[in-house]
C-alpha cells in the first residue's frame, strides 16, 4: 500500500472527509480492521483565506509546495491538495516534488465520463467558478461546463466562506443551493459538480433534481485505489 499524503486545512471541515472516505476504501478492499497508510499536513485556513482575496497566489503556491515536499520527505508516494480552489497551485506542488500529485478536477471528469454525460453545471468558489483553471481542466476531458449567473454565484461564494468553512450548516442556503442546482438542469447540466469540497456537507442527492458530482469524495475514492494499485 502506498502511503497517500494529503494537504489538508482548506478547510479542515472538508479535510475530514477525505480522510474517512480513504480509511473506508480501503478497509472496504482490504477487510477487517485495515486502514490507510497516510499523512496529513493541515494548514492554518485564515492564513490562505487571505492569500487568496488578496490575489497572493505566488504565496500561496509557495506555501503549499513546501507543504508537499514535507509530506514526501515524510514519506508520502502520492499528494492531494484537498480543494478545488486550491487546486490552482496542483501543478505548483507538483514541480516541486517527485511523486504523482492526483488532481481534483481530473478526478471529477473521470466520474463525468464514466456516466457517460456531456454536459455538466459547476458550483464552487468565484475563484473556481470563474476562473480558467479548473472549468479548462474539467472540459479538456471533452465534455461542457457551465455555471449560474453572476448573482447565483455570488451567493454560492459567500455560503461557502461565510458559513461551510466554519462548519454551519443553514437550511436556508441548502434551499438556495437547491434552486441553483435546478436552474442548471433546466439550462441542460445532466449532473452537477459539487466543486467546493465543502458543499458535500451540506448538499447531496436528496436536494439535487440531477446526479450530483462530489469532488471530496470522489478525489478521496480514487486516491485510495491508487494507494492500493500495483
Amino acid at each position: 500500500m502506498r502511503t497517500i499524503g494529503l494537504i489538508g486545512g482548506l478547510s479542515w471541515e472538508s479535510t475530514v472527509i477525505y480522510y474517512q472516505i480513504i480509511n473506508q476504501r480501503v478497509r472496504e478492499r482490504l477487510g477487517g480492521s485495515h486502514s490507510a497508510n497516510s499523512l496529513i499536513w493541515s494548514v492554518d485556513y485564515t492564513t490562505v483565506e487571505d492569500l487568496i482575496f488578496a490575489d497572493r497566489w505566488d504565496e500561496v503556491a509557495a506555501m503549499l509546495a513546501d507543504a508537499g515536499r514535507r509530506l514526501q520527505d515524510a514519506g508520502a508516494e502520492l499528494l492531494l491538495v484537498c480543494s478545488n480552489t486550491f487546486s490552482r497551485v496542483s501543478d505548483d506542488v507538483a514541480r516541486a516534488t517527485s511523486v504523482p500529485v492526483l488532481h481534483i478536477a481530473d478526478s471529477v471528469a473521470n466520474e463525468v465520463r464514466a456516466r457517460g454525460m456531456r454536459k455538466v453545471g459547476l458550483i464552487g468558489t468565484r475563484f473556481t467558478m470563474e476562473q480558467a483553471f479548473y472549468r479548462d481542466r474539467l472540459a479538456s476531458h471533452g465534455f461542457e461546463v457551465i455555471v449560474p449567473p453572476a448573482e447565483q454565484r455570488e451567493l454560492v461564494h459567500r455560503v461557502i466562506f461565510e458559513e461551510l468553512v466554519r462548519g454551519v450548516l443553514k437550511e436556508s442556503s441548502r434551499d438556495a443551493y437547491a434552486e441553483i442546482i435546478a436552474e442548471l438542469a433546466d439550462a441542460g447540466a445532466e449532473g452537477v459538480v459539487l466543486g467546493c469540497t465543502e458543499i458535500e456537507l451540506l448538499v447531496d442527492e436528496k436536494e439535487s433534481s440531477i446526479p450530483v458530482l462530489p469532488s471530496a469524495r470522489l478525489h478521496a475514492e480514487e486516491a485510495a485505489a491508487l494507494a492500493l494499485s500495483d
